[in-house]
């Protein structure tokens, strides 16, 4: 039996594909990030992104770009391959990709979303995203944090917790 939501996940080229032929309703949202371990504080704001229009595509970060970010040595914890397999599964998004250059500036040129989200943690005027899609008369929303979660905070915790010696020890 097919597993249904890995026809979410397409190529570039794929997307890219989809929006020229019409295929995502409008108003389309993106949004980009790394999401190597899923947690609560990413699917609200993934679902809050989507709430925004009718299409939300997601973009990863190829495994090559997350090892640029220089979060630490051994990240990413989990494959692109599998981080874009969780995202699909996720019923608010629409279509997973992915992008190798550090930011994602070229894919949303290509693109062209309606409306690009950031976490509560950019300043979007800064970024050079923001004013690309605004030049085509979209916007570019940050969604503020509902839950205090962090990728790197977990690792930092699990990391931890391996060198705290058992109870019966």
């Amino acid at each position: 039996m097919a597993i249904r939501f890995e026809k979410k996940i397409l190529s570039r080229e794929q997307c890219l594909q989809a929006v020229e032929k019409g295929q995502f309703k409008r108003p389309l949202v993106f949004t980009n990030g790394v999401f190597d371990i899923l947690h609560r504080g990413h699917v609200s704001y993934l679902d809050q992104a989507a709430q925004l229009g009718a299409t939300l595509i997601v973009a990863v970060n190829t495994d090559e770009s997350v090892r640029r970010l220089g979060k630490a040595p051994d990240r990413p914890l989990n494959r692109q391959e599998d981080r874009a397999a969780l995202l699909a599964a996720l019923s608010c998004v629409t279509a997973v990709t992915s992008f190798s250059e550090d930011t994602p500036l070229e894919l949303i040129e290509q693109l062209k979303p309606d409306i690009i989200v950031k976490g509560g943690d950019y300043e979007m005027e800064k970024l050079p995203e923001t004013a690309r899609v605004k030049s085509w008369g979209g916007k570019a929303i940050a969604i503020p944090f509902e839950f205090e979660r962090s990728t790197t905070s977990l690792v930092k915790k699990i990391r931890e917790a391996g060198q705290v010696p058992d109870a019966d020890s």
